[in-house]
């Protein structure tokens, strides 16, 4: 297996990618960050562990181990933006969700192609082929996008963001009834929720979303809130059982 991921291969319906969550820097890359991109503030905490428990229900679990800041998996190579108009990072991000650099020198075209070959085309193939594994298995294939984000960043949003930021492109990656039961699923446990609000699913919702097809990809942004203290410490026990509720759904 490919050291820049980890998978566990489930028997249900059931993918889980996990694309921002790792936290491990390749000594090169190390090297060309400065010590705010070294900090690697905008990771997903936690994020691959909240969805632990899924792997032993049964779902695929599909985990970067590499940081954004490596190379973003939740965007596409080419450089086409997802929000036009609003702020957003690249494909290996030069700043941080604040506009604060990551490098004193950003890296070259040709080491960026380095990163996409090293570890953009690895995540995406092993995510395409698990995809493509569990249609074969069950007609059809459920893929969860995970993500987490701060409630609070101006560059970003007004205000602060929702608890459950549930994604399908407007609609376009997953049937809307599947989307009402997941969604319904989380309701009642005590955290706001909005479809397609600020956030509407990145590369990997857009991309791999196909209800045609029978591939119904739904992106789940947390408010770290729910998951985190105020210290950034991790606190997963009031949002389990929202996130329980959310993948036997989709199962």
């Amino acid at each position: 297996m490919n050291d820049t991921l980890r998978l566990v291969r489930g028997d249900s319906r059931l993918v889980i990618s996990v694309p921002h969550a790792g936290t491990a820097l390749p000594p090169e890359v190390a090297a060309q960050l400065n010590p705010l991109g070294r900090r690697m503030v905008d990771t997903d905490w936690h994020v691959d562990r909240l969805y632990e428990f899924a792997a032993a229900l049964g779902a695929t679990l599909l985990v970067a181990n590499c940081s954004r800041n490596v190379v973003d998996l939740n965007r596409s190579p080419d450089g086409g933006s997802l929000y036009p108009g609003q702020a957003e990072t690249t494909i290996c991000p030069t700043q941080n969700f604040d506009g604060e650099p990551l490098y004193d020198t950003p890296p070259t075209p040709t080491e960026i192609a380095r990163r996409v070959d090293a570890y953009w085309h690895p995540y995406h193939a092993t995510l395409r082929a698990e995809l493509d594994r569990v249609r074969a298995l069950h007609g059809v294939a459920h893929l969860l996008d995970g993500h987490s984000i701060r409630g609070v960043i101006p560059r970003l949003f007004e205000g602060a963001l929702p608890d459950l930021n549930f994604g399908t492109n407007n609609g376009a990656s997953a049937d809307p009834a599947l989307v009402a039961r997941a969604m319904a699923a989380t309701a009642g446990h005590g955290f706001s929720q909005v479809l397609d609000g600020r956030f509407r699913g990145g590369h990997i919702t857009r991309s791999y979303g196909a209800p045609a097809q029978g591939v119904h990809a739904i992106q789940l942004e947390l408010n770290q809130d729910t998951h985190l203290d105020a210290s950034g410490a991790y606190q997963p026990d009031r949002l389990a059982p929202a996130l329980h509720a959310l993948v036997e759904t989709l199962m």
